[in-house]
């Protein structure tokens, strides 16, 4: 049967319940957010002689969950207007509401009891065939739905999201013992298509997938530092982003997430799972217990693994339990692997280490790797799920599966019988029979070990998606050391820019302009997408501090004049160009997707003109584009002067989009030129499918604009007058003021005496004028040179 979702009502507005739905709202579902009446008034509302029968008071629960939860950073919401999709009630007066939604999902306080009452009063109002789920994270899913009705425990199952329902992409479902196949398809592709998640269908064991593995993975942990004797920045360092895990690695991630929320899920698992090999493992060690005595919880109680004080940040020593000065920590394995860009290929040397570090990861990753293999059919019938959780759950680059096979599977069991320990059965069956690895790549698709087949078979739901790393090997047509064109089939080429970090500098230009010129001369249409952390960083700004210290400025003149002329190239091309921005997209990369002709951006997309931040302005023409768009905007009798400010204080602000959709508002994407992505595994098969779209339409060459609309000394004016204003009331520095003044002068077209209609190379020209002479002051050096080796903006 064809199911749409157009309502959803949430039972329980909790930090979870709120942020699940913050993210159905936006998708554009119409969402109900229901909770219980408060017991008792507040004292404001006694003062205001108000009862619990008023609207206001029985809805307050609700209404103030929602109302935190909106202004939490990082925010639940892509755009603070997509909340009024919300509508908020209260279980008492608003439960016969939900006849008319399309799904009900409970995310009430996890008591098994509490569950089954919130079901049973459900189950007097739901509409035959709606969904019901609960977001439990641990609570058996068949003895929720124990006495309901046939109906009801057919569309019954678990939906796990993870928190912050916005941000972590697994979405775990579980059956339960009626749970159709077809609610369980629906739901898999739903959270696929549009929550953006990585849907894995879990079997209903402890913890199901994600949280059963990752908590093995922090409780392992917890006493390997104990016998090795390592301090918590010695693991952080170990187990962050050089082995492709978050920033805040482990010790940081337990305080931000706190460390109740862990123990009662380790708490769970020691209670609950007796017959698992590793069951001593989630008994909490001496230093855990004592932390929770003092609830140490982390950031929520103000100290937990770190303490900050003043601008301190302390770290708690596990022998004293005692805070001290953090400690650097450093080892000579990891400085083997700085020249290694990928973790992924950094596995093999980190397990040769012969520091403490080359010990640490001998016994973490052994121990990880016999825990998982032990764990298949237990908790999923197919490991490449496990992967799947830990790499959409926990922010791994690389799931446990994927890092065996980097490290080589035989070698991984030799190791693990080094530290006593030994794989599943089926892992040295697979070997026996002629199957080298869990992974194989074919035809730019991933196959995985298949148990019962014992073959490789390959993995579903790809045909959804373009994976470049698939594909750049056997697809690649040319490359360079920063950037690679493959072909997407079907007369389509992608340029994937691999510089650090995606910068753009001499090698990306170099690759802009020839996958230009190859799409032109055999090809339909062009992509520039990649599948990093970033779209791109934004210019390579060492190489125009190198420049402008050297006063090299013909050659910094002619480096400036090359990116703009490529991006005019871009524009002007006889093909579609297609941006695919995710992730931060600044500066350059900003300037980039405005210059293609549409771009697909992925929902978490960070993008803006930041170079205020290092004392110039945009100069690869994001300043003449935004006078352009504002000047596209000015309709007869509008005061042109206010849409000109709004593209200007973008600039001059430095405004970065928190999303996608917040982009549209600072002008960065265009309404019914860019459209937006919630799945970002989805990006570069969209954008395919657009360029292609736009090649069989007819494209054709767009012309050169020559009647953008300047208003001269008339927006120069109001622009230096507002920028005195700013540094009068000290908002902003002298140097703040003279690089505000250049680009007044820029988005005003100079100081023309009236109105003018102008080319886009005459505002180039003045942008590249005002971008060159801010290279010549010190205190933009100074900005420069600061967030080179600060990472960070510097106020002069």
């Amino acid at each position: 049967m064809k199911r749409l979702i157009k309502k959803v009502a949430v039972i329980g507005s909790g930090i979870m319940g709120s942020g699940i739905a913050c993210h159905f709202a936006n998708i554009g579902v119409e969402v109900l957010l229901l909770d219980i009446i408060p017991r008792e008034l507040t004292e404001a509302e006694e003062k205001k002689g108000l009862t619990l029968e008023n609207k206001a008071v029985r809805n307050r629960l609700v209404n103030d969950h929602l109302a935190n939860a909106l202004k939490s950073k990082p925010s639940p919401i892509y755009d603070q207007r997509f909340a009024s999709r919300i509508t908020t009630g209260n279980t008492t007066d608003d439960l016969p509401k939900i006849k008319e939604y399309d799904w009900i999902i409970e995310v009430v306080v996890e008591r098994l009891d509490i569950k089954k009452a919130v079901f049973e009063q459900i189950e007097k109002y739901r509409k035959p065939g709606t969904l019901i789920t609960s977001n439990t994270s641990g609570i058996p899913i068949h003895f929720m739905s124990e006495g309901r009705s046939e109906d009801f425990q057919k569309h019954f199952c678990g939906t796990h999201f993870f928190n912050p329902a916005r941000y972590l992409k697994l979405f775990e479902i579980i059956p339960g013992p009626q749970t159709s196949t077809e609610v369980l398809d629906f739901l898999n592709e739903y959270g696929e298509k549009f929550l953006g998640k990585t849907s894995v269908i879990a079997k209903d064991t402890p913890a199901f997938i994600g949280n059963r593995i990752g908590i093995f993975g922090i409780m392992s942990l917890f006493h390997l530092v104990k016998d090795m004797g390592l301090t918590i920045e010695e693991v952080d360092k170990l187990t962050g982003p050089v082995i492709g895990r978050p920033k805040s690695a482990t010790f940081r991630t337990v305080d931000v997430v706190g460390l109740d929320t862990l123990v009662h899920v380790a708490n769970g698992l020691y209670e609950n799972c007796k017959d698992d090999e590793a069951h001593e493992l989630f008994k909490l060690p001496d230093f855990i217990n004592k932390m929770m005595e003092n609830n140490w919880f982390g950031s929520k109680t103000g100290q937990g693994f770190y303490k900050k004080v003043d601008k301190d940040i302390l770290s708690l020593d596990l022998d004293t339990l005692e805070y001290r000065a953090a400690k650097k920590a450093s080892f000579a394995t990891l400085e083997m692997t700085k020249t290694i860009d990928k973790a992924i290929d950094r596995f093999k040397v980190l397990v040769k280490g012969t520091d403490k570090a080359g010990e640490f990861y001998r016994k973490n990753f052994t121990a990880m790797f016999a825990y998982v293999s032990n764990r298949v059919p237990e908790i999923t019938d197919d490991f490449y799920k496990i992967d799947d959780a830990m790499k959409a759950g926990f922010g791994w680059e690389n799931g446990p599966f994927e890092i065996w096979d980097a490290i080589g599977v035989e070698k991984g069991i030799e190791l693990m019988k080094a530290e006593g320990l030994a794989p599943a059965i089926w892992v040295t069956d697979m070997l026996a029979s002629g199957n080298k690895s869990f992974y194989t790549v074919k035809e730019g698709a991933t196959y995985y070990y298949d148990i019962a087949s014992k073959s490789q078979v390959k993995v579903p739901g790809q045909d959804a998606f373009i994976i470049l790393n698939n594909i750049r090997e056997n697809k690649k047509i040319w490359s360079n050391s920063e950037a690679v064109i493959q072909d997407l089939g079907d007369g389509i080429l992608n340029l994937e820019f691999q510089s650090k970090m995606n910068s753009i500098g001499g090698g990306v230009i170099q690759g802009i302009n020839k996958a230009v010129e190859l799409a032109e001369k055999d090809y339909q249409g062009l992509v520039i997408g990649n599948q990093a952390a970033n779209f791109s960083v934004g210019a390579n700004i060492a190489m125009i501090f190198m420049m402008a210290v050297e006063q090299e400025y013909d050659e910094l003149n002619m480096a400036i004049k090359t990116f703009q002329d490529t991006m005019m190239r871009l524009r002007y091309s006889g093909i579609p160009v297609i941006a695919a921005p995710h992730g931060m997209t600044l500066g350059g990369g900003c300037e980039l997707t405005m210059h293609a002709d549409r771009a697909v951006a992925a929902a978490e997309t960070y993008i803006g003109l930041v170079e205020f931040g290092v004392g110039v302005i945009p100069g690869g023409g994001g300043s003449k584009e935004m006078a352009l768009r504002a000047s596209d905007l000015f309709r007869k009798n509008d005061v042109e002067l206010n849409t000109l400010q709004e593209y200007f204080l973008s600039i001059g602000m430095a405004k970065v989009a928190t999303s996608a959709y917040e982009a549209f508002d600072i002008g960065v994407l265009q309404k019914g030129r860019d459209i937006v992505v919630v799945n970002k595994d989805r990006q570069i098969a969209e954008a395919k499918k657009q360029a292609l779209l736009m090649a069989e339409a007819g494209y054709t060459q767009p012309a050169k604009r020559k009647d953008i609309k300047v208003l001269g000394k008339q927006a120069l004016g109001m622009f230096l007058v507002g920028t005195d204003q700013m540094k009068a009331g000290q908002y902003i520095s002298e140097h703040d003021r003279k690089i505000a003044n250049k680009l007044a002068y820029v988005m005003a077209g100079g100081d023309l005496s009236e109105p003018t209609l102008v080319s886009e190379q005459y505002l180039l020209d003045l942008e590249r004028e005002a971008f060159l002479s801010l290279c010549t002051e010190r205190k933009t050096l100074e900005r420069i040179q600061f967030m080179l080796t600060k990472g960070k903006p510097l106020r002069n």
